[in-house]
C-alpha cells in the first residue's frame, strides 16, 4: 500500500509539473545600457541613436558612430534634440 501511494503522489507531481502553464517570460532585451558617457558627441559623428528596450533596468539611448558604440543617459539635452 505504500508504495503504490508513493507512486500515486510522485505521478500526481510529475502530472502537475508537466501541465503547468506557468512559464517564465524570458524577454531577453539585445541591448542595455549599464555605462554612460559624460561627453557630448559631435552630431555628424553620430549614424543612428536607438532608444533601448523598456525590459533594460535603465532607460538609455545607444548611439551609433562609425567606430563604436556609447550609451547616452536619454534625459541628456543633447541627445533629446538628436532624437
Amino acid at each position: 500500500m505504500r508504495a503504490t501511494s508513493l507512486y500515486l503522489v510522485f505521478g500526481l507531481v510529475l502530472l502537475m509539473a508537466w501541465t503547468s502553464e506557468a512559464q517564465p517570460q524570458a524577454a531577453v532585451p539585445e541591448r542595455c545600457c549599464f555605462d554612460f558617457i559624460d561627453f557630448q558627441i559631435p552630431g555628424k559623428k553620430i549614424m543612428s541613436a536607438l532608444r533601448t528596450s523598456s525590459h533594460c533596468p535603465i532607460p538609455g539611448v545607444v548611439v551609433t558612430t562609425p567606430r563604436t558604440e556609447f550609451c547616452v543617459k536619454p534625459d541628456e539635452p543633447w541627445i533629446k534634440k538628436m532624437l
